[in-house]
């Protein structure tokens, strides 16, 4: 089944897209409910939890190895009653991470920013994607073939900028039951998810003062919800991985504490544009090498063996040193880098990110 060509996708003036409106300001989240563009690229500020998440690797001339890059608004929902008529009120918090993989240096560079809704300062369109955060922003624009994601990061105190622009070259990718995608046993543990991989990344990297031209590939996942995970989950393993032949690959876990799979899931969209979804008893995390950072101590499988009906394949990190300390903002310590997929027989098939969260300590969303 090729989910992207269902019509599930519905223009945001269509009475079935006010449906969909009325179901976020209720914040729930729930099978049937159409995915509305280009309504549904910007802010539900109904649910609790929403991410914008752009990953990628950006070839450098005269570099050999690539650069990752990851770039990663937040959006919270607080708990102060919407009556309140105070403009300081905190009814919406923003958050955002960026961080470069830096195959030179050997190391991870990120920075993070956090700030309440308003004054300018933070701001998340209902409408389409339009994020700020200060001088971070996110923003997408129509082009007469499709659409593309404006990146704007300045982290020059971690020592790295990105002006980035991210062109669509596939239809959106509606994750899980056309964009319901269950993270746990009970319905309600659940996200809307759309993915756009294969994205055509170029724009400029600026390293330690040093501007440079980059080009590369890209994925960007946009997910909300209100009660994302179960109880008994500490974290989660996920991969987005761009396919060298054009498809991409999804597949992720739910973890317990004592490392079982609460919840799996994933999909694989192949080159021609048919999608197989995968059911939680069909992907299969096998943990490999693992590496411990000598920052927090915390031990991470960086290399993984995944079984999906698909195919079975190999994902090893390109650099194992790709910890992210967010204890300033959204207050995790976690991993996701830049990393390498493999088929059965060893052969490199694609490349993307690896995350791993809920090693150092459960992971508590919004």
């Amino acid at each position: 089944m090729n989910i992207s060509r269902r019509t599930f996708i519905v223009a945001s003036s269509t009475p079935v897209a006010l449906a969909a409106l009325r179901a976020d300001a209720q914040g729930v989240v729930r099978p049937g409910v159409p995915i509305a563009l280009p309504r549904d690229f910007g802010a539900h500020p109904g649910f609790r939890i929403e991410w914008w998440y752009a990953t990628g690797s950006l070839a450098v001339p005269g570099v050999d190895d690539p650069f990752g890059f990851q770039i990663t608004f937040f959006r919270a929902r607080t708990d102060v009653p919407a009556a309140n008529p105070s403009a300081f009120a905190a009814r919406q918090l923003l958050f955002a991470h960026a961080a470069l993989t830096d195959p030179l240096a050997r190391r991870l560079r990120h920075g993070q920013r956090i700030a309440r809704e308003g004054f300018g300062i933070a701001q998340a369109s209902t409408s389409d994607t339009d994020l700020k955060l200060r001088n971070w922003t996110l923003r997408r624009e129509a082009t007469p073939d499709g659409h593309a994601y404006l990146a704007h990061i300045d982290a020059s105190a971690q020592g790295f900028a990105l002006d980035l622009r991210l062109a669509a070259t596939q239809p959106v990718l509606l994750q899980g039951d056309a964009g319901y995608s269950r993270k746990g046993p009970e319905p309600s543990q659940a996200s809307f998810y759309l993915s756009e991989p294969q994205l055509a990344v170029s724009g400029n990297l600026t390293l330690d003062g040093r501007e440079r031209a980059v080009s590369g590939r890209a994925w960007l996942d946009h997910e909300w919800s209100e009660a994302l995970l179960h109880p008994d989950a500490v974290g989660w393993d996920w991969i987005g991985m761009n396919l060298d032949d054009g498809g991409a690959l999804t597949a992720f876990r739910l973890r317990r504490k004592d490392g079982s799979a609460l919840w799996a899931g994933g999909s694989l969209r192949s080159a021609d544009g048919d999608t197989r979804n995968f059911g939680p008893d069909e992907v299969v995390f096998t943990p490999g090498r693992l590496w411990t950072s000598p920052a927090s101590q915390v031990r991470y499988p960086v290399e993984w063996t995944i079984a999906a009906p698909t195919g079975r394949y190999t994902v090893r990190a390109r650099l194992d040193a790709q910890e992210l300390d967010s204890r300033a903002s959204t207050g995790a310590i976690y991993w996701e880098g830049l990393s390498d997929l493999f088929d059965a027989g060893g052969r490199r098939i694609g490349r993307g990110y690896l995350e791993l969260t809920g090693y150092a300590a459960p992971l508590r969303l919004g």
